[in-house]
């Protein structure tokens, strides 16, 4: 068929209009590698949601069928601490979420700062949080993605508070199963003893409990760490994948890489000296991400790069 120049000069029109409206169905969120990127968002759009972040109308597709909810740590919150990982997952497909939990009754900025109160409080407002999610995207089971102290309140809400069953993959970034500080505890415990003063009252520093109720909880041997896992620290129907650095300043490699069957553990310093990563930097870092996009995804794995890492930042 022979076309004019009027037909011709139409498909290129909709040729071109096409590629703009497939260039905007498939834009992608600005990612910036650092631990810090998400509170630009929060100084300008306070309690808002990250970009690619808390879209309720955002339906799971058959190549990611879990919903991603993301666990800020201590004094974090749901824009603060995952300026990389919300725009990164939505990227993939993902419907991502995340919410800052445990805050204090104070004006901002200071109620931007999460994970303040007791771990049950916190682990509760995630459990309905859960709930809304997978009622929103009509999933059956969410995936966790969290960082510190979050890891221990996802683990509190799947082992005490019906999340047994609701979690499919657990990506756990310096999780302190094991209790912060770990045996080192123990040690300040003795010295404290050696002092006249009792162990109730080390793992309780008042200046410490009064800001951030649920610190002494996560504590190494606490009763609080030590009730949680009483029963195991894994859930036997989730499967883990641990984060670790040598750098961490408290969440030790050895508190956080404890081995289980449905568990793998990541080293950060394995097979890449110049990961100079800290408690901050690894929930910054393009080379942790990659870790976490395959533990999320492991039948299309990325490349985990071998690069300098520094601390704080990532």
């Amino acid at each position: 068929m022979r076309r004019t120049p009027g037909s011709l000069l139409i498909i290129a029109v909709l040729a071109v209009l096409g590629i703009a409206m497939s260039g905007t169905a498939r834009a992608e969120y600005p990612v910036t590698f650092n631990f810090f990127a998400g509170i630009p968002y929060e100084l300008t759009n306070p309690g808002g949601s990250l970009p690619g972040a808390n879209d309720w109308a955002c339906k799971v597709t058959a190549a990611h069928p879990d919903p991603v909810v993301l666990i800020h740590g201590t004094a974090g919150g749901a824009q603060t601490n995952w300026g990389a990982y919300a725009p990164l997952l939505a990227n993939q497909g993902y419907c991502v979420y995340a919410l800052t939990y445990g805050s204090l009754d104070v004006p901002w900025p200071l109620s931007a700062m999460g994970g303040m109160k007791p771990i049950p409080e916190s682990a509760a407002q995630l459990a309905a949080f859960v709930d809304r999610v997978l009622t929103a995207t009509g999933a059956a089971k969410v995936d966790f993605v969290a960082h510190s102290q979050g890891n221990t309140v996802g683990d509190y809400y799947i082992k005490r508070l019906g999340g047994h069953g609701k979690v499919d993959k657990f990506v756990a970034i310096a999780p302190p199963w094991l209790g912060i500080f770990g045996d080192q505890m123990n040690v300040m415990r003795e010295f404290g003893h050696r002092l006249g003063v009792d162990a109730d009252t080390v793992d309780s520093i008042p200046t410490m409990s009064a800001i951030c109720q649920a610190c002494p909880e996560m504590l190494g041997n606490s009763s609080f760490i030590n009730a949680l896992n009483a029963d195991g620290v894994y859930d036997p129907t989730v499967t883990y994948t641990n984060l670790a650095s040598n750098f961490d300043e408290g969440v030790f490699p050895s508190v956080a890489l404890v081995p289980g069957p449905n568990v793998t553990n990541v080293l950060m310093q394995d097979g890449c000296a110049t990961d100079f990563s800290d408690h901050l930097a690894i929930a910054g870092s393009h080379r942790a991400a990659m870790v976490a996009l395959n533990a999320l995804d492991p039948e299309h794995r990325n490349p985990v790069p071998c690069e300098f890492v520094p601390p704080f930042t990532g």
